[in-house]
């Protein structure tokens, strides 16, 4: 069996918004024992709670939260619309309730859905809340570093997607994309692969 290759504990505890900038490339990978399937992050936000507005952790220290507040490196997975999941990655220490959200994958491994957009990346991994707080060392899902050769993302910034009620924190450049990434979230149908255009169908990105 090949050895998996997980990114350290310590690449979780940075800073923040570093995290969201070091994940650009990183492998996204999801084993729920009967099908492996894994995707190559190329958008990422980051939220500074309990300061940042459009942190869930503005509004306090709740249930919905409470895995925010823990140990870096798990994940934040929660529910939205009636609909969607959304995965966030802790960062930072414990205590402070800082997490980034992973936006769009580009398709590597047992994909066939779409992937740009939080709601679709969590639907066509099979990521629900059943792995609220999951450890993201462990053996289901996990971060690989980018493969020995990969080529370095160009990586650009910008401000936060849907978040213009957080005043002045709308306006921090906290996402961070592969900016030579088709699958971006904000990027034109028209440059995405026709394979993965085929698969869209017609769910709306969220």
């Amino acid at each position: 069996m090949q050895r998996r290759r997980i990114l350290p504990s310590t690449f979780f505890s940075r800073g923040t918004l570093a995290v969201a900038r070091a994940l650009i490339g990183v492998h996204l990978v999801h084993d729920d024992g009967r099908q492996r399937r894994a995707g190559r992050i190329v958008e990422t936000e980051a939220y500074l709670g309990p300061r940042d507005l459009a942190a869930h952790s503005a509004r306090g220290r709740t249930a919905r939260t409470e895995v925010m507040f823990g140990p870096p490196g798990h994940a934040y997975v929660y529910f939205i619309y009636g609909f969607w999941n959304c995965l966030n990655v802790v960062t930072g220490r414990a205590g402070v309730p800082h997490a980034v959200l992973l936006r769009a994958l580009e398709p590597l491994d047992g994909l066939r859905e779409r992937t740009w957009g939080p709601g679709l990346l969590c639907r066509a991994l099979g990521i629900d809340r059943q792995l609220n707080g999951a450890d993201l060392r462990g053996g289901v899902l996990w971060l690989e570093p980018p493969p020995p050769g990969a080529p370095r993302a160009r990586i650009a910034r910008a401000t936060r997607v849907g978040v213009d009620y957080a005043g002045d924190w709308a306006r921090r450049p906290w996402r961070f994309y592969d900016r030579d990434s088709p699958y971006v979230s904000t990027a034109s149908s028209r440059a995405r692969p026709r394979e993965a255009a085929a698969a869209a169908g017609a769910v709306k990105s969220v």
